[in-house]
């Protein structure tokens, strides 16, 4: 994913708590939003897990045989990668933040949550994307997602537990943008700085916010602006919907990915690329992306779904997410490996999670 934050916000003065999160080529801080911090230092708590992840993950790719579902890989390698992708810590970047401001963090209270689209009507490859991702959530949550198109402006969706999704081709709509922060500000009582301008800074973008009156999640997203877009438009645009959905839904975060002899596990994982100044609509930059990471959700994307569907806690940040997952593997291998194999969901998993030549 190319941007991922998770703030909390209170009314009096904007302050912002990030709960980490990473940009390609980019440092991670609060963007745009009052503050743009260096918080790379952050990733010291995920490098002691570098080194043996890839190792085990090496040892697994030679020593075990290929297959669709978590039966085939180590439980050991599962554990760990949930470890570092359900992480989220509180940290606070400005003074004046008020502490009282809850923050919850636990996928499953999107369960049942409304998709509201807004800006562009969806292409219809980013319809199929969308029918696709719902239809896995109800199947993973046990609650269907309801999704509506409510036009140009988000006040039309209103608040409560709903998450919004602007569309957009072409250059970035960044007035749109300012204009649905503001009025999420407001509903929310988030406490951003009113009639704020912010910049889309990269073609696939999410924040999850928390203020006073509970939490609200912002997706902007570029979709094909042709009719019939070719392989790279479709792989390209179909990858960066899947993972803002999927972040969005679960609270998984970016795990970086160095080693390019290793094999994904995830979609969550990130190799990184030279992409900084190069045009979105490029076809360098939409290979590059693609080389990044997976182009769909792998066979553990699709395991901690159920996990996070199912696990009993109050937050997939605890140490109790995890015990969960280590006592219930088995169970939750299969509920992965049934749903990797469900032809609804063939144009979302990817069975291989192989890196692109």
């Amino acid at each position: 994913m190319f941007r991922r934050t998770v703030t909390a916000l209170g009314a009096r003065r904007a302050g912002c708590a990030v709960l980490c999160g990473h940009l390609l080529e980019r440092k991670a801080g609060c963007p745009r939003f009052g503050h743009r911090g260096n918080f790379w230092t952050h990733f010291h708590l995920r490098t002691m897990f570098d080194a043996m992840l890839r190792f085990v993950a090496l040892l697994l790719f030679f020593l075990l045989p290929f297959g669709t579902g978590p039966a085939s890989a180590d439980k050991l390698a599962y554990l760990e990668l949930a470890r570092q992708g359900w992480n989220y810590q509180l940290r606070t970047t400005m003074v004046g933040r008020d502490m009282g401001i809850r923050v919850h963090i636990n996928g499953r209270d999107l369960a049942g949550a409304a998709l509201c689209v807004v800006g562009e009507r969806p292409h219809a490859q980013t319809d199929e994307v969308l029918e696709a991702f719902r239809g896995l959530l109800h199947h993973s949550f046990g609650k269907p997602m309801p999704m509506r198109y409510a036009g140009q402006d988000a006040r039309a969706c209103g608040s409560g537990r709903t998450v919004i999704l602007r569309l957009y081709s072409g250059h970035p709509p960044n007035a749109a943008l300012s204009a649905d922060l503001d009025w999420m500000s407001e509903a929310y009582r988030l406490g951003l700085p009113k009639g704020r301008q912010y910049a889309v800074s990269s073609p696939a973008m999410g924040q999850t916010f928390f203020g006073y009156r509970g939490q609200g999640t912002h997706l902007m997203v570029k979709q094909p602006a042709l009719g019939h877009p070719g392989t790279l438009e479709r792989a390209f645009y179909t990858s960066i919907l899947i993972e803002e959905l999927y972040q969005a839904f679960t609270f998984g975060m970016d795990v970086l990915h160095f080693d390019p002899t290793v094999p994904f596990l995830s979609k969550l994982q990130e190799s990184p690329q030279r992409m900084m100044r190069l045009p979105w609509e490029s076809r360098s930059f939409m290979r590059a992306l693609l080389r990044s990471n997976p182009g769909r959700l792998c066979a553990f994307d699709v395991f901690m779904l159920h996990a996070v569907g199912r696990a009993p806690v109050d937050q997939t940040v605890e140490p109790q997410f995890i015990d969960y997952i280590d006592t219930h593997f088995d169970q939750l291998s299969q509920l992965a490996e049934d749903t990797m194999t469900d032809p609804r969901f063939e144009g979302i998993v990817d069975q291989t999670c192989r890196r692109p030549a």
